[in-house]
């Protein structure tokens, strides 16, 4: 198998156990397990309200597990305050549907957030290395525009910038081609995969984008709404071609979702055969 991103480890920088998530009582996830491999874009897939981005912003600490935990390079997100808090937010950065940038800043001053927030360094610095980013997501000319000024995939761009500022091993982005039509979607996956090669990133991105899917992902954790837990786990091609399950085969073979037989029945292809040659 060829994969997208440059020769992925085995090595697990981020380790979900028993993972579940609720709200107001109810559960949304229970009992997720999978670990992301450093070097690797992992795409958390599924249909809508399978609880993709739940995974992320439980991923990212915003929200605290119902049970179970989530590691970052060996340390609990949900455990980790004061110092150590700091210094694990700065092990990744995250890239939200939005974009998330605030309108009142410049393009530049948006990506300088994070090194105001967790550097000490002199703003000539913050500039030139908020500059760098920008030039790396080719926006350099668009530095002293406000994010009202860019087009939705600009706005994109400038909120990966941002969430690469302080070179962090980890990105999360959540639908990154939300909002973008084929070809600004395929240029962002381009932009992505290169970022990946070159910084040695590891990418959590949650998309239904099948397309992006089978552009940029290594592997796809896929969520299963009807079980509320992991349904499958592998690389794109080998889940449509190869998944046992049907519904993972639809999912990413963009079809319906078989109906489900009544309990005790079996599907018999043959038997259905023999039907239709009796019928007058």
């Amino acid at each position: 198998m060829t994969t997208t991103s440059l020769e992925p480890s085995s090595e697990a920088i981020i380790d979900v156990q028993d993972f579940s998530a609720a709200y107001g009582g109810r559960t949304v996830l229970h009992n997720v397990n999978f670990q992301v491999h450093r070097g690797e874009v992992l795409v958390i897939a599924g249909g809508s309200g399978c609880g993709k981005s739940t995974v992320l912003f439980h991923m990212v600490g915003l929200y605290r597990p119902a049970g179970g935990k989530i590691l970052i390079q060996g340390q609990d997100v949900h455990a980790a305050s004061g110092r150590e808090l700091n210094r694990l937010r700065r092990q990744f950065g995250v890239a939200y549907q939005a974009g998330a940038l605030f309108g009142s800043l410049t393009v530049l001053e948006n990506v300088r957030l994070p090194l105001e927030e967790f550097t000490d360094l002199p703003r000539e610095m913050m500039d030139l290395i908020a500059l760098s980013k920008l030039k790396l997501v080719e926006l350099e000319r668009a530095a002293q525009r406000l994010p009202s000024e860019l087009s939705g995939g600009m706005q994109k761009r400038a909120a990966l910038a941002r969430a690469i500022a302080l070179d962090p091993p980890i990105v999360f982005l959540d639908e990154p081609s939300a909002g973008l039509d084929p070809i600004t979607s395929a240029g962002l996956d381009e932009l992505i995969l290169n970022l990946s090669r070159l910084l040695k990133t590891t990418f959590v991105v949650v998309t239904h984008e099948l397309q992006s899917i089978f552009a940029i992902a290594s592997r796809v954790v896929f969520l299963d709404a009807s079980t509320k837990t992991v349904g499958a786990i592998g690389p794109p091609a080998f889940l449509r071609d190869n998944s046992p399950d049907p519904k993972v085969r639809a999912f990413f073979n963009r079809r319906p979702e078989p109906a489900q037989e009544p309990d005790g029945v079996r599907h018999n292809p043959a038997s259905e055969k023999r039907k239709e040659t009796l019928k007058p």
